[in-house]
């Protein structure tokens, strides 16, 4: 090993105070590295980008580790000018065609609309970044996928090795299973160009990885699954059974309230299940989150009711004090979107409460081979009211039946899924190889 600090250029569109859920993997990422005797800089866009348009969480802002340095690229971003006030006339009258005409700022750069725009600047920041001290390895977390641009510029001109982290995926759509561009569009084509080039490729699960090798059979020996997993804060997720339990049972879900999360079905279902059990006429269900992943309604707030029937919208809670809030709860319940190569961070955080958790999505989903084998899970057979009822009336007898030990057994299972368990050995290797081109 050598005696320099390697240094990491990591970016991330979506970094502290961003609320999005790819957030905790970006800083979860750059933290590792730096605990593992890394030099971290970090490129990502303005603050205000977050706290005055789609909202942030300034307490998770606190976590990034004091040895990271973060570079805040400035980006005209349209998108995410929330002030009316402040748009030009064409804009406030046709904004269909002003957004048209907009995005052309965007494509003549890179194929991706509202961030392709970010390229050029991305390229500077990399290239003064580099300059200043020496980058040995780089990563781009997507989407967007514009945040593979630094790595990609600095390996083509300082042959600096890069990876490409993907949280979902480019050219698949991770809920349908559809392609969304063909090999031979322009965004295929810089696909491609920057996976030959990558060193790496990672996923977060297999079944994504899979698509991605049938694809491109070229990048199968460079593909990773670097799955998502928990971390904690302030407040530990391994939490007790709740005394009060008895009196009556509080269900819970965190997670953004969006347009692919399954809430008409889970309300069908509690409200089915409520007719059918006793138990659950006289329970709660807590929902805690955003609406919608850009601050405007996107998620079936109707449905929600007047409270009438148990049902409680809390709003958000901060990553840092989450531990907290699921203290409070004696089952959760894990809505996602429908698809197989979905399976959400949230869930290995459930996972590590003890908590059970009752699945309210398509078996099929990648988050059902996560958690078949926990001692704490009880699955939905289909988005039909009466098996997302059934399950949830199992979820409320192994909630009440659970004893401390059994929690505790649950606990130690998830434990397998702590995010440092997911990248120490890969950062582990990859030290190895930049070491290694080091003395070469």
């Amino acid at each position: 090993m050598t005696s320099r600090r390697p240094h990491l250029l990591y970016t991330a569109w979506g970094f502290p105070p961003s609320r999005a859920g790819g957030v905790y993997r970006a800083l979860a990422t750059v933290n590792a590295f730096a605990r593992k005797g890394w030099d971290v800089t970090v490129l990502t866009v303005p603050r205000s980008l977050f706290v005055d348009s789609t909202g942030g969480d300034l307490e998770l802002e606190k976590r990034v580790h004091p040895g990271v340095v973060v570079e805040r690229v400035p980006v005209a971003t349209p998108a995410f000018e929330s002030g009316i006030d402040t748009w030009p006339r064409m804009r406030a009258r046709v904004p269909e065609v002003w957004a048209a005409l907009d995005w052309r700022h965007d494509l003549v750069r890179f194929p991706e609309r509202a961030y392709g725009r970010w390229r050029l600047a991305l390229e500077r920041a990399a290239r003064d970044v580099h300059a200043r001290h020496r980058v040995d390895l780089a990563i781009g977390t997507a989407n967007p996928n514009v945040d593979f641009i630094p790595g990609a510029f600095l390996h083509r001109h300082a042959g600096v090795p890069y990876i490409m982290d993907y949280r979902d995926a480019w050219r698949l759509d991770v809920f349908s299973g559809r392609t969304l561009h063909r090999p031979a569009s322009r965004a295929g084509r810089w696909e491609r160009r920057l996976q030959r080039d990558a060193s790496e490729v990672w996923f977060v699960n297999e079944a994504i990885r899979q698509w991605h090798d049938a694809a491109a059979p070229s990048i199968a020996a460079k593909t990773r699954v670097v799955a998502n997993g928990y971390e904690e804060y302030d407040a530990q997720l391994a939490v007790p059974v709740r005394a009060d339990r008895e009196r009556q049972l509080v269900f819970g879900y965190i997670g953004t309230v969006s347009t692919q999360v399954p809430i008409d079905a889970l309300i069908a279902g509690w409200r089915l299940a409520r007719s059918r059990d006793e138990r659950i006429a006289t329970a709660r269900l807590v929902i805690h989150g955003y609406s919608g992943h850009f601050g405007a309604n996107g998620g079936s707030f109707g449905a929600l009711g007047d409270g009438g029937d148990g049902i409680e919208f809390a709003g958000p809670v901060s990553k840092a004090t989450i531990g907290q809030v699921y203290a409070g709860f004696d089952a959760l319940i894990l809505a996602l979107g429908s698809g197989r190569y979905v399976t959400s961070g949230k869930v290995y955080e459930y996972a590590a409460t003890g908590v059970p958790v009752i699945s309210v999505h398509d078996p099929g989903n990648a988050a059902t081979e996560v958690l078949a084998d926990s001692p704490a899970w009880v699955g939905a057979r289909s988005l039909a009211a009466v098996d997302v009822a059934d399950a949830i009336i199992a979820g409320a007898a192994l909630a009440l039946r659970q004893t401390g030990a059994q929690r505790a057994e649950a606990q130690k299972w998830a434990s397998r899924y702590a995010r440092s368990r997911q990248l120490d050995p890969r950062i582990d290797q990859l030290r190895e190889i930049v070491d290694g081109r080091e003395a070469g």
